[in-house]
């Protein structure tokens, strides 16, 4: 099973709109490679996850002394230049924490998220050489702002590295609505077995109850998720997931406390499989990260212009 924001996968998953399969379909068409995937294989547990970085990555911050105040790290005082995303705030959520590894307790508590219970946070899973996908998750993210903010787009992480753990999943979540976002895209890379390959979406399913109501934002992140999956195989170059979403590079969950406890449209973006040697070599590649933060931000901005 994939490491993501919320553990572990549902045993069923909802039935992906066929609106966000045409639509992904169309933008395809004028790819650089093709959608179609490989032959479909079984998800499988994610191994351990390893300590380790990556050469190619910024510094990391220095460790924080004490929990910091649960607010998103805040965007930079620089004016931003005027371009066609003025006026518009994005959320870009990292996924998982690189310190999470060392607050096993506080990430296994329990959070609210609507519809049940589940662990804060995980720690993420790494390649075999030990690159966390914590330390990716913050490096495409901190690409991903600067492309953003370049076209003026207000920008707002959830945390970067600067904090001991979390933010746990319902204030990953709390955090867009917060900011009023006009989208949200939390980055991760997936955890699978060897042979599974590919990028995915996911998007929220129709969930109400307890806390919980996405009925407002299913067609709006549907759409966001479409066109962001489109535009990462046109930059990447990366064929959509071999193993989950049957080649269409989108997958519509109910059991992620980030989607269901969202009121502002959000997605998750899951790069690859880091267990996978071929996608770990290009997701340690900074060049590979760099495209990878272009096609989202191509995607984001697509669809805020739309």
């Amino acid at each position: 099973m994939p490491y993501d924001d919320d553990s572990v996968p549902p045993a069923r998953r909802a039935r992906r709109p066929l609106l966000v399969a045409a639509a992904l379909a169309a933008l395809c068409l004028t790819a650089v490679t093709g959608c179609g995937g490989g032959p479909d294989g079984a998800e499988t547990g994610a191994a351990s996850p390893r300590p380790g970085g990556d050469a190619a990555s910024p510094s990391a911050a220095p460790t924080p002394s004490a929990p910091t105040t649960p607010t998103p790290s805040a965007p930079s005082s620089e004016p931003l230049p005027r371009g066609p995303l003025t006026g518009r705030t994005v959320v870009i959520d990292p996924g998982h924490n690189p310190r999470n590894r060392e607050h096993t307790k506080e990430i296994n508590q329990q959070v609210d998220i609507g519809t049940g219970r589940k662990e804060c946070d995980t720690t993420g899973t790494s390649t075999n050489a030990g690159y966390a996908e914590a330390r990716f998750t913050l490096d495409v993210s901190h690409r991903l702002r600067e492309l953003l903010r370049a076209q003026g787009a207000r920008v707002l992480l959830t945390q970067d590295d600067d904090r001991p753990f979390g933010p746990c999943i319902d204030e990953r979540a709390r955090i867009g609505n917060e900011a009023k976002a006009d989208a949200v895209v939390s980055v991760h890379a997936d955890g699978s077995a060897v042979g599974n390959r590919g990028f995915h979406v996911i998007l929220p399913a129709a969930v109400k109850g307890g806390g919980a109501d996405t009925t407002k934002i299913v067609e709006s992140s549907a759409d966001l998720g479409a066109r962001i999956a489109g535009h990462f195989v046109r930059v990447t170059g990366s064929a959509p997931s071999n193993y989950i979403g049957g080649g269409t590079g989108l997958d519509t969950r109910d059991d992620l406390g980030g989607l269901n406890l969202s009121t502002v449209p959000k997605v998750f973006v899951e790069c690859g499989n880091m267990r996978d040697p071929q996608d770990a070599a290009l997701l340690t590649r900074a060049s590979w990260r760099q495209k990878a933060a272009q096609g989202m931000a191509d995607g984001i901005a697509d669809y805020l212009k739309g």
